[in-house]
């Protein structure tokens, strides 16, 4: 064990991996930049594309020297899910259980999402596409499993769960432990704040939608009624505020995507230690 901590330690303090997450966020910035874009058309009228992470990724595919830029998106998005799966096994030593446990568990999460959107980007570079309905057809397999309702309503709950870290994490301005001191002093370091308040609490609420979704198909067992951000994003025009509500969520996206970059810059990559 100590052995393999120590290795962790060294990966996650040399140079070179300090450079690729950083890559990796600033890569995380420029996927969120697009699905704010892509939310943003939505609210006005365009609705051929898919403001979700693949619909970022074939965004960027169509564009010239697109799928170099996917496979650095790639290697960074790798890096960071290394980054967090370093801290969910030997992070946060100087908190007390359970607080250690549960920021680990985060930590872990975390390590998922970037590496399956790292997966996703290098499948869109090799020309891959995404089946259409493949999530309906997972949730609709999970719901017919023994318990299989119960664990789609608990997936829904944990994502809800974390739209509403998101949006505390942004009132809350927890996201600066993230950040080195010079990072938030200054006038450009009250821009850099507020662009981590707005994208936290905007992506928090889109977060909550989709979860909102997993649980109301568990609830009325129809995994039709299930889906990803594309799904949570369009339902929002449904709502009385319709395209302004939409807009305002697109926008605060765009704030976060903008937040990566400063975010990139400016991490510290030792806060989880």
């Amino acid at each position: 064990m100590n052995t393999a901590q120590s290795t962790a330690n060294q990966v996650a303090n040399s140079t070179w991996f300090e450079r690729l997450m950083r890559v990796g966020l600033a890569s995380y910035g420029v996927v969120h930049l697009l699905i704010g874009w892509l939310a943003l058309q939505l609210a006005f009228g365009d609705r051929s594309g898919a403001p979700d992470q693949q619909g970022a990724l074939h965004q960027i595919a169509v564009e010239p020297y697109g799928k170099v830029l996917l496979w650095v998106i790639a290697v960074g998005l790798t890096a960071l899910a290394v980054w967090r799966a370093i801290e969910a096994f030997v992070g946060y030593r100087a908190e007390d259980n359970p607080k250690r446990t549960f920021k680990r568990l985060a930590a872990a999460g975390k390590a998922v999402v970037y590496a399956v959107l790292a997966f996703l980007s290098g499948q869109t570079a090799l020309g891959a596409q995404s089946k259409s309905g493949s999530k309906d057809s997972m949730t609709a397999k999970i719901m017919d499993l023994p318990f299989g309702q119960l664990l789609v309503f608990a997936v829904g709950a944990a994502i809800i769960a974390v739209g509403v870290a998101h949006i505390v994490k942004g009132a809350m301005r927890k996201f600066e432990d993230r950040l080195q001191p010079r990072a938030t002093s200054g006038t450009s370091g009250a821009a850099v704040v507020r662009l981590g308040q707005v994208g936290y609490i905007a992506k928090g609420v889109a977060l909550g939608v989709v979860g909102g979704l997993f649980v109301w198909a568990a609830w009325t067992h129809n995994a039709q009624k299930a889906g990803g951000l594309d799904v949570a994003l369009r339902k929002l025009l449904d709502t009385g505020l319709g395209p302004w509500l939409l807009a305002l969520v697109a926008a605060g996206i765009v704030c976060f995507g903008a937040y990566c970059f400063a975010w990139a810059r400016y991490a510290d990559a030792q806060a989880g230690s």
